[in-house]
């Protein structure tokens, strides 16, 4: 159990600790986290964000991206497998009923992970649901196919998002062991490797009533779901490039040579490896700036949440995901522009840093949130309530 914000990021410091030493092996390896992601549990950083009056830490959303980011820096395979578990844990916050919450939040604290069940492959737009929660007797019945599935193969409780017979949107929370329910582990993507994020079908898998909670009623009123899922997301982002950096920074001290015409005796002396360096760390400091103030207008605006202060949150969260991306993405590119050929050894695999960082960044196109920020500053247009801003 973690009390409060200063020992939640004292723990995913020590904890970010832990991870990096293993995360280059793990990639290459394609060795998945399951002990990694035990210790992450048993740390108690999954449930700091259960109210207090459930004894949870209740953390601020600020402290909840930083360690996102730290975690990230270190491997964002990792980071990225709980991202969906604390946007569960929020909608239960939102529109579960006291008892949902009273057990969920129970299952939580103990220790209990959720994955997510939520995307889905072929369909003609993101939003487009498939997957049916058919009402039988006093409960339902889930039908579908969902992939992207980060965090499913790793869960107790997969989150799934399905229509009822009326289009209406709701969450089922479904126990990773249900019959009828399958997580396989086919994920592919070039990076992420080790998120396992593959495929869940759902072939008659009951649910009871007092486990599906109404997720269409969310988007009804003012609601911080979207900005705090984009707000993880962009603390992944942010802690790629800031890994990234960090590698490069050290290989340029130890392994990669100067230019014969700098004059200089190492690289780390070299001008123009100097001037880069100074560049991209500025690049990084300013996504970890504009990452922060998100997380403020987060918490500023549950704290007296309105239609304007909800709509102020999203824009700050779409501005630091839209800056983040294209950095993240550099600084994967700039280890090796730093470090020089040998810096491209299969061995080192300093390639992973752009692999996470590209694939990663596809989640929600930033030119999107470039739109909704423009619109906003120049007519005062509030962001749609549509959960992915």
């Amino acid at each position: 159990m973690i009390a409060d914000d200063a020992e939640a990021l004292a723990v995913a410091t020590e904890l970010a600790g832990e991870f990096a030493a293993g995360a280059a092996k793990r990639d290459a390896q394609r060795r998945l986290p399951r002990q990694e992601l035990d210790r992450l549990s048993a740390s108690g950083l999954l449930g700091v964000t259960v109210p207090r009056e459930h004894g949870g830490a209740d953390v601020r959303a600020r402290t909840v991206a930083e360690v996102f980011r730290l975690l990230a820096a270190a491997d964002p395979n990792i980071a990225q497998i709980p991202q969906s578990h604390i946007v569960y844990v929020n909608v239960l916050r939102r529109q579960g009923s006291p008892a949902q919450q009273e057990f969920f939040f129970g299952e939580v604290l103990a220790g209990r992970r959720f994955g997510n069940a939520q995307s889905e492959a072929g369909t003609k737009h993101v939003q487009d649901y498939r997957t049916r929660l058919i009402r039988e007797g006093d409960g339902f019945v889930l039908r579908g196919v969902k992939h992207y599935s980060t965090g499913a193969l790793f869960a107790d409780w997969i989150p799934v998002l399905a229509r009822q017979e009326d289009e209406t949107l709701h969450v089922a929370y479904v126990p990773r062991d249900a019959p009828g329910l399958t997580v396989v582990d086919d994920w592919a993507g070039m990076g992420q490797r080790t998120t396992a994020s593959g495929t869940v079908r759902l072939e008659d898998v009951r649910v009871p009533a007092g486990h599906v909670v109404p997720h269409h009623l969310t988007f009804t009123g003012p609601q911080l779901h979207g900005a705090l899922a984009q707000l993880l997301h962009t603390a992944i982002d942010v802690g790629i490039a800031a890994g990234a950096l960090t590698e490069a920074v050290e290989f340029v001290r130890t392994k990669a040579r100067p230019w014969f015409e700098s004059g200089r005796e190492t690289a780390a002396e070299d001008p123009l490896v100097i001037q880069r360096v100074g560049e991209l760390t500025i690049k990084v400091r300013a996504a970890e700036a504009l990452l922060a103030a998100a997380g403020e207008a987060v918490d500023a605006a549950r704290d007296h949440l309105t239609a304007e202060s909800a709509g102020t949150a999203s824009i700050a969260v779409a501005t630091a995901k839209a800056y983040a991306d294209p950095v993240a993405v550099e600084l994967g590119s700039a280890v090796f522009e730093l470090g020089g050929t040998r810096s491209s050894l299969e061995g080192l695999n300093l390639n992973r840093h752009w692999r996470n960082a590209r694939t990663h960044t596809l989640h929600d196109p930033a030119r999107w949130k470039v739109q909704h920020i423009g619109r906003y500053v120049l007519n005062g247009q509030l962001p749609p309530r549509h959960g992915l801003l």
